[in-house]
């Protein structure tokens, strides 16, 4: 009888125990979609901003759809790091608007879906080394010598975007709260496991 009632109190132990991991593995799930939903519309409101022009980073007049260039502001008034000459080339290229607004929409919709979070992690991650690039946030003073206003010469919110972006790829975060699960499914998927 002691025996009967050690195991049951065992079995309902590792009951609890098990339930309790599936609460901690459920709340990781919707911690990482949550995640995930909030870093792809940095990416898609971003977007938005720039063709429409609401206001906040873009003016109306400055929009792309009112003839603004969506790189031209950001690149032309880079003035730290060994790119700088470079990212002013840049700087308001047709090439170069429709490289970075195309790689917003396609990174915010991948990963607001939750589908080819691995290609938009690496798309994402490069576009935010660019940006940081662009911000060179190692550069104390500005190439005019004035202070750059770094506040981190290594990790500033762009490493944080990428960081995020690989976390969610890497943890299969689609798949709650998102079409991650259908999109795996999908023949051209299961058979490269890289657009996943």
């Amino acid at each position: 009888m002691t025996a009967f009632a050690h195991s049951r109190g065992t079995s309902g132990v590792e009951a609890r125990a098990a339930a309790t991991t599936a609460t901690r593995a459920d709340a990781g799930a919707v911690a990482l979609a949550v995640l995930r939903i909030t870093t792809g519309f940095v990416f898609l409101w971003a977007f938005f901003d720039k063709l429409f022009g609401l206001g906040y980073a873009t003016k109306d007049a400055g929009a792309w759809l009112n003839g603004g260039s969506p790189t031209k502001g950001f690149l032309s008034r880079v003035a730290v790091g060994p790119l700088e000459s470079t990212f002013h080339a840049m700087a308001g290229a047709w090439w170069a608007d429709w490289l970075f607004m195309l790689g917003l929409l396609a990174i915010g919709v991948a990963v607001v879906a939750g589908i080819g979070l691995r290609v938009a992690a690496v798309a994402g991650t490069l576009m935010m080394l660019l940006m940081w690039a662009a911000e060179w946030p190692l550069a104390r003073f500005t190439s005019a010598g004035e202070p750059s206003m770094s506040t981190n010469p290594i990790v500033d919110y762009h490493i944080v975007y990428a960081v995020a972006l690989i976390a969610v790829a890497f943890a299969g975060a689609g798949a709650t709260w998102g079409l991650g699960r259908w999109w795996a499914g999908l023949p051209v998927v299961r058979d490269h496991a890289w657009l996943r």
